[in-house]
């Protein structure tokens, strides 16, 4: 196929993802999930003993003009001796012509149990959308102005939003579920009335647990799935390892994808506790739908810094649901 037809056709897809059509996953996906679990999930907050800041960046589907591309800043704190938790993500994310900012803002009240704390999290959102309709890769065959569903121009408008969800922490184990964005809101730009796309609802559930071979060895086997009403169900699964507190490898596989019966990805992870407070970590995805003739595979990195980290052998560097 011409080079010309292969980039028409890849960026007509990511157009109609950019578009927010109905029945599809709209939220931004990540590798690193276990490292983001505040972006999933408002009960999180404050469930580590430290104030933590995180910043993710993930470029996916590389080669691939207007793929996605995600940044987010996030932070969150235990207060009150653990009574409650506050939470802050700042996201940005674009995708073809289309780019999102959004902010959330997280409260949770954090509830004393036998064997853990229950997080009864809320997560009001603000987001802004911008779709740049005068970009020069797109092409109608009719001419500009004439048909009120399509603009001419650029756009941007904001929206608000507002979510919630409970997450249980044990010392080896979590669990939790969560609706980040309840209300539907349009996010489309039609000029003359009418809707033609929504914010949808995205259903997370997530549960992981620390096996420990040894002192020095420990196993993390996590799960996280994603449901939107009529889109295909979306799981993740992922598998680390922990050697000495402070060296962490990975690998992690998502269903769903196309038809294929394959999957959506299978990645490798690598991270490193480089000191006390700052932990690293990057991944590699490697696609299995029929994208993947098109991109070179899609890449993250995580930077977290715990301002006030735990003490000795409690330290773990993969995960930190612990209490």
């Amino acid at each position: 196929m011409h080079p010309f037809y292969t980039k028409l056709i890849t960026f007509g897809i990511l157009l109609g993802l950019a578009s927010g059509q109905a029945f599809a996953q709209q939220e931004p996906q990540y590798t690193q999930f276990v490292f983001n679990k505040l972006a999933y999930n408002p009960g999180y907050a404050g469930s580590f003993v430290s104030p933590t800041l995180s910043a993710i960046y993930r470029n996916q589907w590389m080669g691939i003009d207007g793929a996605p591309n995600t940044q987010i800043l996030s932070y969150n704190q235990p207060w009150l001796n653990d009574r409650m938790g506050f939470g802050v993500n700042l996201t940005r994310n674009s995708i073809g012509i289309t780019r999102t900012m959004t902010l959330d803002i997280v409260y949770c009240y954090r509830i004393k149990m036998r064997r853990g704390y229950l997080g009864l999290g809320v997560q009001p959102s603000l987001r802004n959308l911008y779709q740049n309709w005068s970009d020069d890769r797109l092409y109608s065959p009719t001419p500009a102005g004439t048909d009120g569903a399509i603009p001419i121009e650029a756009r941007n408008k904001f929206v608000m939003n507002f979510g919630a969800g409970f997450y249980y922490s044990a010392d080896k184990w979590y669990a939790g579920f969560a609706l980040p964005r309840f209300f539907k809101n349009s996010i489309d730009f039609a000029e003359y009335g009418g809707i033609l796309s929504r914010e949808e609802r995205h259903f997370n559930i997530m549960t992981g647990a620390t096996l420990e071979a040894n002192e020095n060895l420990k196993f993390t086997p996590e799960l996280l799935v994603k449901l939107v009403v009529h889109a295909p169900l979306e799981i993740e699964l992922n598998l680390s390892a922990l050697l000495k507190d402070k060296f962490y490898g990975g690998v992690s596989y998502r269903a769903g994808g196309d038809t294929n019966g394959a999957g959506e990805s299978v990645a490798v992870m690598a991270g490193l506790q480089a000191t006390k407070n700052l932990f690293f970590c990057v991944s590699y995805d490697i696609g299995l739908t029929r994208l993947r003739r098109f991109s070179n595979g899609s890449v993250e990195a995580t930077a977290r810094w715990w301002f006030n980290p735990p003490e000795g052998s409690t330290i773990d560097a993969g995960n930190d649901f612990r209490n």
